[in-house]
This record gives structure tokens, sequence and C-alpha cells, in this order.
């Protein structure tokens, strides 16, 4: 049985892609800050729970230390923690929506690492985005050329980054990056815009199934392969 973890998934894509996994015979956890949220999002799907705060690194390292000594390994992960921070551009929130959206990336990835080691099909997947992306944000024909989120999009640069960098210098582990598509969650209650989350999960559980032989270091959507 394969073993996954996602973060932030009391809700969302993350939700819904431990929905799709689940169905696939996966064994999800499901982490999130709210115990209370996260207990009864696990018990709606029949996933596992564990609290996972992943700008505390004590949650980080105790949601780790408990799938480790209930798993003895994880094969898959998906980052998917993530937030907006529209409120303002101002310091305190940058470093909030850094914090969340890239250093995140890290704190979590560092912990999991032995236990991604013992797999023998290990899969690291960044829920990211084209707001990140030079070659979107400058394309007249993308959506993004026209989002005003500079935090938002400066710390998916990050998590991309992060994630390739991932990938050249863990080789024995897949980690590949992606575009969900504009999909109608919390985040973008507030534009009236996004399809059903269930469209925009397939992607990311297509990455999260990606066989041994699968690509990584790559940056995907639901077409395939991005530039970035």
């Amino acid at each position: 049985m394969t073993v996954t973890l996602i973060t932030g998934a009391n809700k969302g894509i993350g939700f819904e892609t431990a929905k799709q996994l689940l169905e696939l015979g996966h064994k999800v956890y499901i982490g999130a800050r709210d115990v209370e949220r996260g207990e009864k999002a696990a018990a709606a799907l029949g996933a596992h729970f564990v609290q996972l705060d992943v700008t505390d690194d004590a949650s980080v390292s105790g949601a780790l230390a408990t799938i480790g000594s209930a798993e003895g390994r994880l094969d898959v992960l998906v980052h998917n923690a993530g937030i907006l921070g529209t409120e303002s551009a101002d310091g305190p929130t940058a470093l909030r929506v850094f914090d969340t959206n890239a250093v995140g990336i890290v704190r979590v990835t560092e912990a999991a690492l032995p236990l991604l080691r013992k797999s023998s099909n290990p899969t690291v997947v960044t829920v990211s985005s084209s707001a990140g992306s030079f070659w979107a944000v400058n394309n007249p024909d993308r959506p993004e050329f026209h989002l005003s989120l500079a935090l938002y999009s400066a710390s998916k640069s990050a998590a991309t980054m992060l994630t390739i960098q991932y990938a050249k210098s863990q080789p024995g582990i897949k980690f590949n990056a992606l575009e969900p598509g504009t999909t109608a969650t919390d985040m973008t209650a507030a534009f009236g815009i996004g399809r059903p989350v269930e469209e925009s999960a397939r992607t990311v559980v297509r990455l999260a199934t990606l066989g041994p032989d699968g690509p990584t270091g790559t940056f995907h959507d639901e077409t395939g392969e991005l530039p970035w």
C-alpha cells in the first residue's frame, strides 16, 4: 500500500487529492493546522490525520515522526498548503506568505527525506502556480498576465525552484511541481472564479502516481510540461 502525506488537506485541492488517491488504494495522511477540521476531513474520507502546520518546526517534526512510527516509510509527499496573502504588501505579510508557501516546503521536505528514502518509489509533488512563472506572467495570452498578486507569485516562483533544486540534489526521489489550473476554492472565492476541485486534483494525482521511471524536476499542468 502506498503511504501518502498531503499538507493542507482538510479542504480544497488537497482534500480532493486525498479522496482520489484513497480511491486508488493509497493510505493517506491528511496534514492540517486545525485539529478539529483535520480530524473531521479525515473521518469523512476514511483517511488518517496528523496535525501539521508547515510554518512550525515542532509540528512538522511531530507529524513525520507519527507517520514514521506507524508506517516506517513515506512513498508520496504532496506539498499543497498555501496562502494568497492579499491583505497588504508589507514585511509581515511577505514573511507569512513565504513562510507558508516556500519555507514550509523546506521544513516538510527535510523532515520527510529519511522516510522517503525508505520507499521503493519515492515521489514529491508541489502544488505551485504559473503565477510564479516568468513565461506565463509575461504572456498576454495567459490569465497570469493580468494577475496582480506579487507576494503569492514570488513565493510560488520560490516553490517551483525549490522543487527543481531538490530534484537535482536528491536523484533517487522524483520531485515535480504543477500548475493546478484556476480552481474554485476558499483562496479564489473573493474572485468568483475557478473550476471544480475534482478537475484540478487530477493533475496532482497523475504526478503523485508516477512510476519509478517517471520524470523529475519538471513543471506541469493538465496538458503536460510547461515552460517556466
